[in-house]
């Protein structure tokens, strides 16, 4: 049935509504799973830097400028007859531009998030507002400085949609998934039979290593494959431990110097 929605505008605000449906499945989840957590809610509550208010609004504010961006990609880009595929439209040229996109978002989130920790203007002034979350949570996922979210994500999202040729209707798939996947990646929980831990290698355990002080210069990659800690040195080896009285916890494999 049609409802009479464009394509490009369930690309812009499907992603956003999945962001918030996703997260609040993981806080309920939180409230009562604490033998799956990395961290305990005391531990969130006391750590962190910022007030879950304060992070609500600055995710509001980044999901302002997603929206703005993506409806001017769109219109730039056409319409849907010029972009919709067609019903002979194979699942491997799909599954390509999916891999594309894939690769592109990680490239370019892993050198940009690299940059911004290194060059201490950047971090102090942008990308220290993200690791105001010691202890990282779902919804706080897209908590960044509004520069750092249009440099980081919004724009690596259009060069990736840009690159890989995919259409407005196969974007609202794919952006979706990586919102899917980058609150996942935040969500601070080990669950038993969780599908994207067993396919990627880049999960919430892998994140909250970097998030944590000895590992502030290691496991940049996001939100998908772990290539590019690997190939560059920047990788944190890890395991995974059950915590005195509860839930478990990352810890690196080796001991670091901070920079």
């Amino acid at each position: 049935m049609d409802l009479g929605v464009s394509d490009e505008m369930l690309g812009t605000f499907v992603p956003l509504i999945v962001y918030w449906i996703y997260s609040g499945i993981y806080v309920v989840l939180g409230s009562f799973a604490e033998n799956y957590r990395l961290h305990s809610k005391q531990e969130e509550d006391e750590k962190n830097l910022v007030s879950k208010g304060d992070v609500v609004k600055g995710v509001l504010l980044q999901q302002l400028v997603q929206a703005v961006v993506a409806t001017l990609l769109f219109a730039v880009t056409g319409s849907d007859s010029e972009n919709t595929p067609s019903q002979n439209t194979s699942l491997l040229v799909l599954a390509r531009q999916f891999v594309t996109a894939m690769i592109i978002m990680d490239a370019w989130q892993y050198f940009m998030h690299r940059y911004m920790h290194h060059n201490k203007f950047l971090y102090k002034h942008i990308h220290s507002l993200h690791h105001r979350l010691i202890v990282p949570y779902a919804f706080g996922a897209l908590y960044n400085h509004p520069v750092e979210g249009l440099l980081n994500d919004t724009l690596g999202g259009a060069i990736s949609f840009l690159v890989s040729g995919m259409s407005p209707r196969a974007s609202i798939f794919f952006f979706s998934f990586a919102t899917i996947k980058t609150v996942d990646d935040h969500c601070g929980l080990l669950l038993p039979g969780n599908l994207l831990h067993i396919l990627f290698k880049n999960n919430s355990a892998y994140h909250d290593v970097h998030h944590q002080l000895y590992g502030n210069k290691y496991n940049f990659s996001q939100p998908f494959f772990i290539m590019w800690d690997r190939i560059l040195g920047t990788y944190m080896p890890y395991t995974v431990e059950e915590r005195p009285g509860g839930g478990f916890e990352a810890r690196p494999c080796k001991n670091v110097k901070g920079e």
